[in-house]
């Protein structure tokens, strides 16, 4: 069952989705291939410090963070790869690495790369290494408010 604190945020919001389970995955493009979804449709959520403040960054499952552009991007000092250690404590009921992409309902902010923002829908981590969530990319733009940039590379 995917984390109940989005779940409640989504249903509130008459936000349509659906969730699919799977077998144990744990990187973004391993679960894109086990639930038949291109690696450029499955958003993969990246902790990240910025200026000792945590974020999302969002992207396909088949870009990496170009961390010294989204640094010159958003005009930050210091910017990093957040450890698991630093903010497990930040998901209660997520397992860590599987926290959804929705920033907003743990007070982070979220930075979408451009690439995501091109599909119709988008799937994400539902706060397990065995549950997925899928829905228009509209719905998650809505829901989220990120900022959008160009910050990531395959």
């Amino acid at each position: 069952m995917p984390v109940q604190k989005l779940k409640k945020f989504l249903d509130n919001n008459k936000v349509k989705y659906t969730v699919c389970s799977h077998s144990p995955a744990f990187t973004a493009q391993e679960i894109a291939a086990k639930v038949h979804i291109p690696g450029d449709a499955f958003a993969k959520t990246v902790m990240i410090k910025i200026d000792q403040k945590f974020a999302m960054a969002v992207l396909p499952a088949s870009y990496n963070v170009d961390f010294e552009l989204l640094k010159e991007l958003i005009g930050s000092k210091d910017i990093r790869l957040a450890h698991e250690s630093e903010f497990k404590d930040i998901f209660p009921n997520c397992e860590v690495g599987a926290m959804p992409p929705f920033g907003n309902l743990w007070d982070l902010g979220v930075f979408v790369a451009e690439s995501l923002t091109k599909n119709e829908e988008i799937a994400f981590n539902a706060g397990s290494h065995s549950e997925i969530m899928k829905m228009d990319y509209k719905d998650f733009e809505k829901h989220t408010n990120p900022v959008k940039l160009k910050y990531s590379f395959k």
